[in-house]
């Protein structure tokens, strides 16, 4: 399967659109079973394609599961399940129906789509960094299965760059938050925060900036040699960045340089991404 959605027929002739359309649930016409699970599963394909709403698509896979279990149509009927709700904006329900799949065909071709579509169903309610960021956690979850679990689909390509987004959104709620801290001058607090970033969270784009609110945090607290640490670390792997030099100017207006100095935990960071010292 390649591409977002499974499936690439659409329904081309005209008179079994005009047969099926509106036969879904009986309303008038024919019953959906008087036809094939290869006639109702394109009709689904066809509402799919034109229908403003997706779900009106749905009612047509279902059938087909339901009329023909144990089809191959069944089978990708039910992918298409998991798709519809999906676009649909059904998440919950669109993870059920990728569950359902994986459970039924563990080793079907479809099966890293299945399990990627799961993990994107948390991927897309990732909201601003404001909100509360479980979703985040979900969603490099299931993106770290998909890489794992089938590392040469072309489905693991994509759920990398979706991890790294995700974790880069992990960084950018702790940067909130530190900051937050910082404003209001709850130093240690700040402190906390920051310290993830760099720890946990360094091939990010906060990295650079927690450095340097550290600095400002710990000149704030007095502690010159963590500050003095943090900048070294700074101007070590960010140089270029704005970051170090107002980080550089806190520290010249204080008569300081950025150097390694003292034991705190910035010491052993400033060992490991300087001095390429792990152990």
């Amino acid at each position: 399967m390649s591409g977002n959605r499974p499936g690439a027929g659409i329904l081309k002739t005209a008179l079994l659109v005009a047969v099926l359309a509106g036969c879904a649930g009986g309303s008038r016409g024919p019953a959906l079973d008087t036809f094939t699970a290869e006639q109702i599963y394109k009709r689904g394909e066809l509402e799919l394609e034109t229908a403003r709403n997706p779900e009106d698509a749905l009612v047509y896979f279902q059938e087909v599961e339901r009329l023909y279990p144990y089809t191959e149509f069944a089978k990708r009927a039910l992918i298409m399940q998991a798709f519809t709700l999906h676009k649909a904006k059904k998440y919950p329900e669109a993870r059920d129906a990728a569950q359902r799949f994986l459970d039924f065909y563990p080793g079907d071709e479809d099966a890293p789509y299945a399990l990627y579509l799961m993990a994107l169903s948390y991927y897309d309610q990732i909201d601003d960094v404001g909100r509360d960021q479980g979703i985040t956690f979900q969603a490099l979850r299931g993106m770290r299965d998909v890489i794992e679990t089938y590392p040469d689909s072309e489905y693991a390509r994509s759920a990398i760059l979706k991890f790294d987004l995700a974790f880069d959104q992990l960084a950018a709620k702790e940067m909130e938050v530190g900051r937050y801290y910082l404003k209001r001058g709850h130093y240690t607090a700040a402190i906390n925060r920051f310290r993830i970033v760099v720890q946990d969270f360094q091939t990010t784009s906060h990295t650079a900036e927690a450095l340097h609110r550290l600095v400002e945090s710990y000149l704030a607290l007095g502690l010159e040699a963590e500050a003095q640490t943090a900048a070294a670390i700074l101007g070590f792997n960010y140089q270029a960045s704005p970051f170090y030099d107002d980080s550089f100017r806190l520290l010249k207006g204080r008569g300081l340089s950025p150097e390694a100095k003292g034991d705190s935990w910035l010491r052993s960071v400033y060992r490991q991404m300087v001095r390429g010292e792990w152990l």
